[in-house]
């Protein structure tokens, strides 16, 4: 779920063309990393969730694989192949191990995330 936050808390956090399609960055907002992707199937499309897998405790989920299990888009973990949704932050294998999901958008150009 999103995290409730009023909507000035939206920060650029870099031009959307900076991230390959289908790949993530990570962006510093506020102390917390947080996993930005840009992904392009039927749309293109962001998503942004904590950066940090609580299966290995190491912050290293935008450097997962993107992909899709059914209709559900998802990153894996590039440490032990966790899945985490994108659009929830929802860990498939161990919903009790799931990462804060945040609210992504692209406008003129620019990938915000409210964090």
């Amino acid at each position: 779920m999103h995290r409730d936050i009023e909507l000035t808390n939206w920060t650029a956090v870099c031009s959307l063309d900076e991230i390959v399609p289908n790949t993530g960055v990570c962006a510093l907002l506020k102390g917390e990393q947080v996993a930005v992707f840009h992904v392009l199937d039927s749309e293109e499309r962001v998503f942004a969730i904590g950066n940090y897998d609580p299966n290995s405790g190491v912050s290293v989920l935008s450097r997962g694989l993107v992909g899709s299990l059914g209709d559900r888009i998802v990153v894996a973990s590039p440490i032990y192949k966790q899945h985490f949704d994108l659009f929830t932050g929802e860990c498939l294998e161990a919903p009790e191990h799931s990462v804060p999901s945040y609210r992504a958008r692209v406008e003129d150009g620019k990938v915000w995330v409210c964090a």
